[in-house]
């Protein structure tokens, strides 16, 4: 992946002008932001934006996905990684230069670029052995293309320390719930293919972790079942019924009773449980698993929060916003009823992240990933 470059090999200024990129594990999209930051405090905010993915880009990413799945321990990479991380260097560039057509800017108003990479694999530790994560990206083209900076590995660091490596965004849900002048404590929920929380105590304490599916299940099984890619505006799941007996085996999985902070794959849960069911019924069934794995997540702070603060493109759901609203015990939330970009949080936060890796601030904490002690982690390369 080439070398990484000590952070005085960027211009570190107060704040710096961040691009922030983001790929989930829906594999849709290219989320773009920019933030004004010094790691620490948000100094402003600039436009925010999207690009879909490729269709090829997205079918080299199933494929990547589908080795990596199948990828032994102690075997060598999949070949087919070197391909996607020159594929997802040029998705990236591409998006970036129709954003910054569409805005106004070039590269060269950014000091820094943070990328996350797109996930293809991510394994949490056990007792016997640390955990795995893939993100694929050539960061050194992404960098020779735009000629910027480049921060990217943002978990790497933390796994290999024993921690989860996820999630990553909570120490800029802190900052951003601090920018909008919201009092602690107070929770903010990402659901993308997979949904985590983000507890901040009173104290400015940080509890987080992932809480179960999101998005990812419900799109698998329409994809599975040749229904499209997501249950657009929640129209099937609206249309079906909740199975008590379906949703109570998927609810009985170990991961709810392992402590936190804990972490999932998108393909950590099978979809056998709903595998009966018609595409209704089984899409009603798995909103209710995504609202009644968060539900869980409130067994493991004293204090309740005063709202539950909804980002990612779960809250687009009108059935999982229901759900959420009908099983959580606090006020839920979407992120706009705070003045907060859903749709741009992850994409802030890597920007924000990058920040805090050219300054060498930490990026993960005891209470986010169950690393020892927080850790600093990232590289950056330079064009």
């Amino acid at each position: 992946m080439g070398p990484s470059y000590p952070r005085r090999a960027v211009a570190v200024n107060d704040p710096m002008r961040i691009l922030g990129f983001m790929t989930g594990t829906s594999l849709d999209a290219v989320d773009m932001a920019v933030l004004d930051t010094d790691g620490e405090a948000i100094q402003g905010f600039g436009p925010s934006g999207e690009r879909k993915l490729r269709e090829d880009t997205r079918a080299v990413l199933l494929e990547a996905t589908r080795q990596a799945l199948a990828w032994k321990r102690g075997e060598p990479e999949p070949a087919i990684f070197d391909y996607a991380r020159f594929e997802v260097a040029e998705e990236h560039f591409h998006a970036g230069q129709s954003f910054l057509a569409e805005h106004g800017l070039a590269w060269s108003d950014f000091e820094l670029l943070g990328v996350h990479g797109q996930t293809v694999l991510h394994e949490r530790p056990t007792a016997e052995r640390v955990g795995r994560t893939v993100q694929l990206l050539d960061a050194e083209r992404l960098a020779r293309l735009t000629g910027r900076p480049v921060a990217f590995d943002f978990r790497t660091a933390d796994v290999a320390a024993g921690g989860e490596g996820a999630p990553l965004a909570p120490i800029y849900h802190e900052a951003r719930a601090r920018a909008s002048g919201l009092a602690a404590p107070v929770a903010a929920l990402n659901i993308g293919g997979v949904a985590n929380i983000t507890l901040i105590g009173a104290d400015g304490s940080l509890l987080a972790f992932d809480t179960g599916p999101g998005n990812g299940m419900i799109d698998l099984m329409l994809q599975e079942r040749g229904l499209g890619r997501f249950d657009e505006g929640g129209r099937l799941a609206a249309a079906g019924a909740v199975d008590e007996v379906a949703l109570n085996s998927l609810l009985a999985s170990a991961y709810f009773a392992a402590p936190a902070p804990k972490s999932l794959d998108r393909y950590d849960f099978s979809l056998d449980a709903v595998a009966h069911l018609s595409a209704q019924d089984a899409a009603a069934t798995l909103v209710a698993f995504t609202a009644a794995a968060v539900l869980k997540a409130f067994d493991k702070n004293d204090a309740p929060p005063s709202a539950l603060i909804v980002c990612g493109g779960g809250r687009h759901n009108p059935q999982i916003m229901a759900a959420l609203a009908e099983r959580i015990p606090v006020p839920v939330k979407a992120a706009e009823d705070y003045g907060w970009r859903g749709d741009a949080i992850e994409a802030e936060a890597f920007a924000y992240l990058a920040a805090r890796t050219a300054r060498g601030l930490p990026i993960s904490f005891p209470g986010t990933t169950g690393v020892a002690q927080a850790m600093t982690g990232g590289r950056i390369v330079m064009p």
